[in-house]
Parts: C-alpha cells; structure tokens; sequence
C-alpha cells in the first residue's frame, strides 16, 4: 500500500526569448530602442524631401493603387502581408488560431516534459540504521570470536550473487561466525571468472561491517586443514531459529561450516535489528571496486551531460523468453524459435509451467517488449527528446526487436555507445562487471523502469528508495495490458487510463510490512528508513 500523497502545485508561466534573438541584438540598437532619438537638422531636411516626394502625382497614385489592391487581397482571401503564403490557403484560419494560442500550447507542453521528470515525494524518509541495545552488546563478543568460520559459495549473475552476500553476512550474525570472503561460482553461461574484489571493494566491505561481524580474506593456518560440514538442502525462507538449531552444534564442533546456493534461504521477515544489517550491507558495504565505479559514473555523467536521463533495463534476453514461458512477439518465426527451445528443455521454464502464453500475459508475468515499453513511456508522458539508457544484454532479435524504441526515441544509448575507444576492453568477458557498470547507470538515473522485475530491477528500486525515492516507475502489467489489446481506445483515453492506473506506482514510499515476504533492501520502509516524526535517524 503506498503511502504518498498527491499534491497539487500551481505552475507559473513564464516567457522566454530565444538565445539567438537576444544574441542578435547589439549594444547600439538596445541603446535606440531605450534613449529617444535626438532631432536635428539633417533630419529635418530629410522630411522635407520625403513630403516633397509625397506631392509627386505618379507615386501619390501608386500608392494609391498598392493600398486598394492589398485591400482587396484582405477581403478576398483573409491576407496578411505579415504571414508569408501557405499552400493551403483554406486551413489559415487554423493556422492563425494556432498562432494566437502557440504560446499557451509551447508552455503547456513545457510542463508536460518536467512532469514526466518530476520526482515523488519523499515524505521526509531517509536512511535509519540504529540498531538496540542488545544488539551492540552482542557483538562485542561476536567480532571477537575466533573459533567459527563460515565459508559461503555463490552463484548467479551479479545480482543474484549480490542477494546472496547479503543473506551470508546475517548468517554469519545469526551463527556468530567469522565470514570467509565469498566465494563467486564461475558462471557457467557466461564464463565469467571474476573475484569478490574484482567486483566490490573489499576493505569498504571489511569496514562498514567490522563492529557487526569479523571477516576475513582466507581461513587461518588453525582451520585450513579443517574439512568443513558442507550444507546442500538448505528449504526455502528459514528463520534465524531454523539456522542455529541446525548448524551452530555442528559448527562448534568442527569450527567450519561451508553453504552453497543461498538464493532465498533466509526468511525475508527477520527481527529489526537483522533487517536494518541487510540494509547496512546492500546499501553501504557492497560498494563497487574503484576502477568499476569510476567508469560507471563517467558514463552517468556522459548521459546526463544534455540534461536528465531515463534508465530502461530491457529484458528482451532469448533466455529470458524461455524461463518465463512468454513470446517475444517480433514475428511468427521468432516465436517459433522460442517455443522449440521450450519444448526440447522444458526444465528452463521456471514456473506455472500449466498455465498458456496468454494466461500468463494476462496475469503479468511476461516482460514488456519494446512497442509495449513504448506506449507506456508516451502514455506516461516521455517527451521525444527523452534521453534513455539501456541497460541489459542483446536483446532476442537483435536491433529489429528495439526498432519501436528507437524510432520513438531516437536519443538511446547504452555503456557500448558512451564509452571511450578501448575504454570497455578490459571488462570484454567480465559479464558481472559490465552489469555492475549498467547498476551504477541506472542507480543513478532521474527515472529507471524495469521491463520486468528481476534481481536487477529489485535491487535498484531499493536503492533508489533508500537514496531518497527517485523517480521509479514500476509498470502495473496485470492491469495495463488489458487496455494495450483494446484497439477502440483513443489515444488520448488510452494515455488517461495508464496514468491513473501507475499514479501510486512511480516510486513513492512503500511500507515493507504491507507486503509480508518481500525483501527489505526492495522495500526499506519502515526497518531501515524513518521520517521525520520519528527521532531515530541514526545511519551507521
């Protein structure tokens, strides 16, 4: 349930002169357009012949002549020797009453562009870290510990990997363990053999945790040759309760306990203070390395070097189309590829494998593909000239399947575009890395939507809202599509109907505890952010 409110503000008109014009205008001519000129006597003798020709009968009768004639042009055919002829002449009426309402129409389209970037209120909440008492107490004896070790493996794109660091520093909390830098599965899709400090900065990570765990870069020569209990059938969602009973005998016994796949292991509903611990690692240790960070807020800066900018995250992946059991809708062809490569893995499909492509377009499980995202940015009210980056990879079909984006808004970049010659080199195979550097892009953009959810798209709508809840828009698909199929809407009714439907849905704050189950580091309200009625506002 949201809790922002919708708040009227007036708008002030305001007129403005182009550049060109006031460029165009000198020091002398402003200066006879304010000082009256002064009479003398050239002047005068100027009148006098200017009179004199006035009393000649032949351009005294042509005069006469051009005033009768451009008269009639009036009468005739509604001229005005100011505006120059048109090839239609019946639509200058339109053209004349367009005139005389083109300012009130340039400036009304003025506010429609800085509505679409105006932000959402806040309502005063920010960051709020402070944990109780009995915590702090609790882990002075917890950094000092030397006798348990916890070793995690994870796997998964950035991400997920990201999520799954998370969840091994709580339960290294939860164990009072020491936690062993994580170690990241090479990916097998991608080939990427990148390094917990390849991707985040190690002694940022050390240093924002050091009064709420001990962590360490390698077990201790007492413990390397330890055979640690490894643990694989950890359920789904367990409590803290759940994680002491299993494994803290078996760790004080053996003193090295080593967990893989932790992908939503650990209950989402944790005590306050093991919440506001997910929070304080998601937003301040998981810091990106130096040389990725660099390189991320360069090509921020790059886009919003020509004003504000709209992050996109497409998923357009053919993976993508697989595991969710939707079709990218480019063309039969297309869709018929996709739907073979479901039927030789039907394993990839990752849910509600009973339910049909239609059945799960309706119910919003699919991605939007790119005409939809299109329609939703105009009907949000995107201008033409909107900046967007898109963060992602190659989309199912190559260029053609983002043509409806492209020709609709022709200013789209994405990291290959932005960046310097050789400037990606380094990272060519390092798939983590580069979606550490769309993260940043994206962190930071005035406006982010995701096509479709996902770990990235979770993560940075929680960032944004701990940030300061910058503009995110979240699209409402199980609503929306049902009017994107109905071709009787006008556009403009069309653009009405999608406004109202995301007016709660652009990145206000959100309460976490209206939404049981979801992840705190996506909705941060109310275990790690506070307004301004409540005094503890503490961050580290």
């Amino acid at each position: 349930m949201a809790v922002s409110k919708t708040h009227r503000k007036k708008h002030h008109s305001y007129i403005s002169v182009p550049s060109q014009i006031i460029n165009s205008i000198t020091q002398s001519s402003l200066d006879s357009l304010l000082i009256s000129p002064k009479k003398n006597h050239s002047s005068s003798s100027k009148s006098k012949l200017r009179l004199s020709h006035l009393k000649n009968p032949k351009i005294f009768t042509f005069l006469i002549f051009m005033f009768g004639f451009l008269w009639v042009l009036k009468m005739w055919f509604n001229f005005d020797p100011i505006i120059p002829f048109v090839h239609n002449p019946c639509a200058q009426s339109q053209e004349n009453a367009a005139i005389s309402t083109g300012f009130a129409r340039s400036q009304m389209n003025v506010d429609e562009k800085f509505e679409f970037w105006k932000q959402p209120d806040g309502l005063g909440y920010r960051p709020c870290l402070d944990v109780s008492e009995s915590y702090r107490t609790e882990s002075v004896q917890i950094v000092k510990d030397r006798t348990k070790y916890l070793l995690v493996v994870v796997s998964g794109g950035m991400n997920q990997q990201r999520n799954q660091i998370v969840d091994a520093v709580v339960i290294a909390r939860i164990l009072g363990a020491v936690l062993v830098v994580p170690i990241l599965q090479v990916n097998v899709i991608w080939g990427d053999e990148s390094e917990f400090s390849d991707i985040f900065d190690l002694d940022n990570f050390k240093n924002v945790l050091e009064n709420d765990i001990r962590i360490v870069s390698s077990l201790p020569s007492t413990h390397v040759m330890t055979r640690p209990v490894e643990e694989k059938r950890t359920p789904l969602h367990v409590s803290p309760q759940w994680i002491r009973s299993r494994y803290l005998k078996r760790l004080r016994r053996d003193g090295v306990l080593l967990l893989r796949g932790l992908d939503s292991r650990l209950s989402k509903d944790l005590p306050s203070d093991l919440q506001k611990l997910r929070c304080k690692v998601a937003f301040h240790a998981l810091r990106f390395a130096p040389h990725i960070s660099e390189l991320g807020n360069k090509i921020s800066e790059r886009m919003r070097s020509k004003g504000p900018y709209l992050s996109l995250h497409l998923r357009m992946e053919k993976d993508v189309w697989v595991r969710t059991g939707c079709l990218p809708g480019l063309s039969p062809d297309y869709d018929k590829m996709i739907n073979k490569e479901r039927e030789s893995r039907p394993e990839l499909l990752t849910s509600r494998s009973n339910m049909t492509y239609h059945e799960r377009k309706l119910a919003g499980l699919c991605p939007l593909n790119a005409l939809e995202v299109v329609r939703l940015l105009k009907a949000l009210g995107a201008p033409k000239s909107t900046r967007i980056y898109w963060a992602g990879g190659i989309p199912f079909g190559g260029k053609e399947a983002l043509l409806p984006l492209t020709k609709e808004f022709p200013h789209f970049y994405n990291k290959e575009d932005l960046a310097l010659l050789n400037e990606l080199e380094p990272f060519a195979n390092k798939a983590s890395i580069m979606a550490a550097i769309d993260y940043i892009v994206s962190e930071k953009s005035d406006v982010f939507m995701a096509s479709h959810g996902g770990n990235m798209g979770h993560a940075i709508q929680g960032h944004r809202s701990y940030a300061g809840h910058k503009k995110t828009i979240i699209p409402n698909k199980r609503q929306m599509l049902l009017y994107f199929m109905d071709s009787s809407l006008q556009e403009s009714d069309f653009s009405k109907i999608i406004r109202d439907l995301h007016r709660d849905s652009l990145g206000q704050p959100e309460l976490r505890t209206t939404k049981v189950g979801r992840d705190v580091t996506k909705y941060p309200i109310p275990e790690c952010m506070c307004n301004n009625t409540i005094t503890d506002t503490s961050v580290l």
